[in-house]
């Protein structure tokens, strides 16, 4: 599932996908994209732009780190204070 950019009209995108079906969000639908909207607006505020970084490969550098304190040390409101990685089952691969 993709937004309507025009990357994703475009005959190779088409191509890519080998026969697969694609589905387009509909435009302006917050049920659809409110949530990487909104994991964006975060990304740039608590990662990107939060620190001075004098490159950018530090910044790239800092993103992993980043990341997994997002996903296993912070608080998200939107699922009652837990982080996301209390909410999925078998992150880490290990059971079958």
């Amino acid at each position: 599932m993709t937004d309507n950019g025009a990357c994703y009209r475009s005959r190779d995108f088409t191509a890519a996908l080998d026969g697969l079906k694609h589905h387009r969000t509909r435009p302006y639908r917050p049920q659809t994209n409110g949530k990487v909207e909104r994991f964006n607006r975060t990304l740039a505020a608590e990662w990107a732009y939060a620190t001075a970084y004098t490159r950018e490969q530090d910044r790239v550098a800092d993103y992993p780190a980043w990341l997994h304190h997002y996903n296993h040390h912070r608080p998200h409101t939107g699922i009652g204070g837990a982080t996301p990685s209390d909410r999925v089952h078998n992150l880490t691969g290990n059971c079958t």
